[in-house]
């Protein structure tokens, strides 16, 4: 069973996150943390897929312009994959494990940066990747940062028993990711930012452990992300609001918006409450479930075995909410301990601006995760 999405480059995926901005000079202190998540989706009347992955990091100053950046990570993913949409009858178990890791070395300049980055990324019947190269430029005043990056991942599936058909062996995926943005300091309480991405993935995209599945050996993604921060020096607390709209050639469109407020409680403890509300549109190749009394099994209705079809929950039109609450405590000015918690869930009439995918159960998810950092 394949775990992971493609790892692309995560140095890119990192500009990109709400709340992070990159400063144009080396870190003074270095930082080690560890972290633990524990993952659990789920439909009605059957727990799928649940995942326990511990993670390091490490960001350390070398000298005084330049600063090194590494994560470690090791997923254990066990459950159910359905091969059928969602439905339980047609799933098949599952025990893996996922390894990655990840090194960027940045090379800090006045009011400049260029970084490089490397990804790997292995598990039975995967293999991934990745390099990225990414630089920030300031204005002399340092009210107007830019940004630009490119990176590339190169990725082998080579599934159990050959996937669903047993024919599917060292398959091959290239995808060259592009991003561009700004941030601008509008006053000294509000930051805004935009970032324009744009994605190329070609070769084998299609899930092998799917039945039906035959997809377009080519998908380009863009996405615009905007995002505004804004800081309340009355009680200290920092609101964080950002909007993203995306689309690709498989005719998926789609938009996220997501409120954050980090609100400080007192001795050190801050909270910070989450909403997130996720729509998208279907893939022009997706095909709803039909359910026959006889043969039990949803198929796609008009399934045409030499068109691009897929039955992937994945790729249907659909809603979601995330509730989201973080607890971080500053225990002294060098160790930090914080703990965060989401609930998910999906439904094809949650769908803005049209009508959700028909015939697939509501899906949740939770995530719980515990991590404790030090300054050195």
């Amino acid at each position: 069973m394949q775990l992971n999405a493609p790892l692309g480059t995560l140095v890119l995926a990192a500009m990109a996150l709400p709340g992070v901005v990159h400063a144009d000079s080396a870190p003074e202190q270095g930082l080690v943390g560890l972290r633990f998540l524990n993952y659990q989706d789920s439909q009605p009347g059957w727990k799928r897929i649940t995942v326990n992955s511990p993670s390091f990091l490490l960001v350390a100053p070398i000298g005084r312009d330049w600063g090194l950046e590494a994560t470690a990570t090791v997923d254990h993913v066990s459950g159910a994959t359905p091969r059928y949409h969602s439905n339980v009858s047609g799933a098949s178990t599952m025990d893996d494990e996922r390894k990655a890791g990840d090194l960027k070395v940045t090379r800090y300049f006045q009011r400049a940066s260029l970084s490089l980055g490397g990804a790997y990324s292995t598990e039975h019947d995967y293999l991934s990747r990745a390099f990225s190269l990414a630089g920030t430029w300031s204005s002399d005043d340092n009210n107007t940062t830019w940004n630009a990056g490119f990176g590339h991942a190169g990725d082998k599936i080579d599934p159990t028993g050959g996937g669903y058909d047993g024919n599917v062996a060292n398959e091959r995926k290239r995808t060259n990711d592009f991003i561009v943005g700004v941030t601008q300091a509008v006053t000294g309480d509000d930051l805004v930012q935009a970032n324009l991405t744009h994605s190329r993935s070609t070769g084998y995209l299609n899930d092998p452990y799917k039945a039906l599945d035959q997809r377009p050996s080519e998908r380009r993604q863009t996405a615009l992300l905007l995002r505004w921060n804004h800081h309340f020096a009355g009680d200290g607390s920092t609101l964080r609001s950002s909007w993203r709209a995306y689309n690709d050639s498989w005719q998926v469109k789609a938009s996220t918006l997501q409120l954050e407020w980090v609100k400080p409680v007192g001795g050190g403890v801050s909270l910070t409450p989450l909403l997130r509300y996720y729509t998208q549109s279907a893939a022009s190749f997706y095909a709803d479930p039909v359910y026959d009394t006889a043969l039990g099994e949803p198929y796609p209705a008009g399934w045409d075995a030499n068109a691009y079809n897929s039955l992937d929950q994945r790729l249907s039109a659909f809603g979601a909410f995330t509730l989201g609450l973080k607890l971080q405590w500053a225990v002294d000015d060098v160790w930090t301990v914080d703990l965060k918690g989401e609930a998910y869930q999906q439904r094809g009439e949650w769908r803005a601006g049209g009508e959700g995918s028909k015939g697939l159960e509501p899906f949740k998810a939770r995530m719980l995760q515990v991590g404790i950092s030090r300054k050195f």
